[in-house]
């Protein structure tokens, strides 16, 4: 049965305001580290984006997994790919929650106190015992030093099933910051109106081509993506 033949449940990331998988300990626990990763500063970071909230729905099952076209509801899964997704979210259940406890043991053993009660200089501390690398350095448009924070992100294709805890947080951080909003983040949109980015209005304008990112693009360029200015700009002469 392909996804077109899949029932919609009419249920929404929104229906409840706190966690569906994660206890509270741990909502609590998760949003303190992604304020973190992506801290708010003269804009909005991972706690205003809702950030756990679309962490804790990814964990709660496959009922999140695949929205309705037109934004409304979600697909239900069944036979295999169900199963295979169910599987999928288990891995990543314990990760998070074994994770969590170990979060909590280094921050007891530095500082004598859970992860949610350490200041944020702390907390930082306690991130980088837990990935086994310094922060990283602020980011600037400026910068010509490989690693150095002057680097741009790109495009990095990343398969989830193969990260340790620490970079599968990173990473869900930065999609729930981003993503479209019906996946439980990027609330008010902020992650958009962060980078300039006035995104579709709703799922279903992405579908039925009612929206398009055309005026993002450079009309008749001719030259290939690694030729392309925005690409240049970042290339050391």
């Amino acid at each position: 049965m392909g996804q077109a033949e899949w029932s919609t449940v009419p249920i929404s990331t929104r229906d409840g305001d706190g966690p569906l998988f994660f206890t509270e300990e741990e909502w609590n626990t998760v949003e303190a580290a992604t304020a973190r990763i992506i801290p708010t500063d003269h804009h909005p970071g991972a706690r205003e984006a809702k950030v756990v909230r679309f962490i804790d729905r990814m964990l709660a099952g496959t009922q999140f997994v695949f929205p309705a076209a037109d934004g409304v509801g979600w697909l239900r899964m069944e036979g295999r790919e169900e199963e295979a997704w169910r599987e999928r979210i288990e891995l990543r259940q314990t990760l998070y929650r074994d994770g969590i406890v170990e979060l909590d043991r280094i921050a007891s053993e530095r500082f004598g106190a859970r992860f949610v009660d350490l200041d944020d200089e702390q907390q930082d501390v306690a991130l980088e015992e837990l990935s086994g690398q310094p922060k990283p350095e602020r980011f600037t448009f400026d910068s010509a030093e490989e690693g150095a924070g002057g680097a741009p992100a790109g495009n990095q294709p990343v398969n989830e099933d193969f990260l340790t805890f620490f970079p599968l947080l990173v990473l869900n951080t930065r999609q729930g910051f981003y993503a479209d909003p019906v996946y439980g983040g990027n609330e008010n949109r902020v992650g958009w109106a962060v980078i300039g980015f006035d995104g579709p209005p709703t799922l279903a304008s992405t579908m039925d081509g009612s929206y398009t990112t055309r005026k993002y693009m450079i009309p008749d360029a001719e030259w290939p993506y690694e030729r392309h200015p925005e690409v240049l700009r970042y290339r050391r002469p």
